[in-house]
């Protein structure tokens, strides 16, 4: 289908525009190769980094999710590895990035540098402790925060500065672009100087913001496909008033075509939407897929809702009792729509994946059951588990055990089912 400008979209062709520009449309590789990570990567701009374990760390999923199984290894080789070509920043929140495009994010750091860094602020008035923390790097390489000691340095441990301050004089380094995140162990950063970790070809680059704006917009729209002004804004985290610009600029090229997608409104007036010139509308999506809370399908919870009509939150910050869905429910792509949420655990010990609550949203699929359960399996094998167990919390709960082979219904998030041999 060809786009020339002014055409109405339908809800469902919008969803399958933005889902394919993705990566979920056609079917899953049968094996992953690096190249195909490179190129999912590649596709999303960004992986959002979040702390949270329960089942699987936030910039696993994403992949998982478009490619299906794949050897955490040699994700972990390839982007926290020496020389990886990716690195942290800020981009949409902690995410990784390409290293390449360090110089495109240098408006960000100045402006952390203005907003931080002004007379009476804590970096301001701890400047000679910041320059003891970059000597420190300069001398010994990339260090994690606990490595560092600086009360040692002076000979006074402890008097002036504690972990706190490192990690805080770090962080706000690394958000200027002082400092970059060189690894992790475990999940602890290593920071060293900005030049024993970026590339040199792109610490040397100078980007105007005008224009790092605009390149971040033309990638926010390809990697969207479809969307609103504040679609665009939000991908990489710029404010609508600043990327208003670059969209004026992209459609004056021919690069964002203006078109229309009833029901995308607000206080009752449409909202301009753009769709890319080489976005594709797959004729069907027919994927099933766990999502990341923090996967760029569904992290701008506006779109979610306007896209899926689904709304999202995560619950980890509600009491127990008052959670609807559970501590870390996960979106359930079904085909083109959003048909369910399961709130998964990896409970290691007992090698199983609990499916602690399974709830179904409007409209879910009259085979979604099937396709969720097969999913889990799915899941629990990527993540080296032998078992899967359902609770009984949740509308789709039951529905969802009963598609699983040798699952039972189980009362106890603990009890376990068997993987069948086909599964294994």
């Amino acid at each position: 289908m060809t786009f020339s400008g002014s055409e109405t979209l339908s809800l469902t062709q919008a969803r399958r525009i933005a889902l394919g520009a993705q990566g979920f449309s056609g079917a899953r590789p049968s094996t992953v190769s690096t190249r195909r990570i490179h190129s999912a990567i590649e596709r999303m701009g960004a992986l959002q980094i979040d702390s949270v374990n329960v089942f699987a760390r936030s910039h696993y999923m994403p992949l998982f999710s478009r490619l299906g199984s794949y050897d955490r290894d040699t994700f972990d080789r390839l982007l926290f590895g020496g020389r990886s070509r990716y690195v942290e920043y800020v981009a949409h929140e902690a995410a990784l990035i390409p290293a390449a495009d360090w110089g495109l994010w240098q408006f960000r750091m100045d402006h952390f540098r203005r907003r931080y860094g002004a007379p009476g602020t804590w970096m301001a008035e701890n400047a000679g402790f910041l320059d003891e923390l970059k000597s420190e790097l300069a001398a010994r390489g990339p260090l994690r925060p606990s490595e560092i000691d600086l009360g040692e340095v002076r000979g006074n441990r402890g008097a002036w500065w504690d972990w706190g301050d490192v990690k805080r004089g770090l962080e706000m380094l690394w958000r200027y672009g002082e400092v970059a995140i060189a690894g992790r162990n475990g999940f602890e950063r290593r920071y060293g100087l900005a030049e024993q970790v970026i590339p040199a070809s792109a610490l040397g680059q100078e980007v105007p913001e005008a224009d790092a704006i605009r390149e971040l917009t033309r990638r926010a729209a390809c990697a969207y496909g479809v969307a609103t002004t504040s679609d665009l804004a939000d991908y990489y985290r710029i404010r609508v008033r600043d990327i208003r610009p670059a969209i004026a600029d992209l459609v004056d090229t021919g690069e964002l075509i203006p078109v229309r997608v009833p029901g995308w409104e607000k206080n009752g007036a449409a909202l301009p939407v753009w769709l890319h010139r080489d976005a594709k509308l797959p004729r069907r999506i027919d994927r099933t897929a766990l999502l990341s809370p923090f996967d760029p399908v569904v992290w701008f919870r506006e779109r979610a809702s306007r896209m899926f009509d689904f709304d999202y939150r995560i619950e980890i910050y509600t009491p127990a009792k008052k959670r609807k869905y559970g501590y870390y429910s996960l979106p359930v792509l079904v085909g083109d729509r959003i048909a369910a949420r399961v709130d998964l655990k990896a409970d290691r010990g007992n090698s199983t994946l609990l499916v602690q609550s399974a709830w179904w949203e409007p409209d879910a699929a009259g085979d979604g059951a099937a396709r969720i359960a097969a999913e889990l399996l799915e899941a629990a094998r990527w993540q080296g588990l032998e078992n899967v167990s359902v609770s009984r919390w949740g509308d789709a709960a039951g529905d969802v055990a009963a598609a699983l082979p040798e699952a039972a219904y189980h009362d106890h998030p603990q009890a376990s089912a068997p993987l069948s041999e086909e599964h294994e």
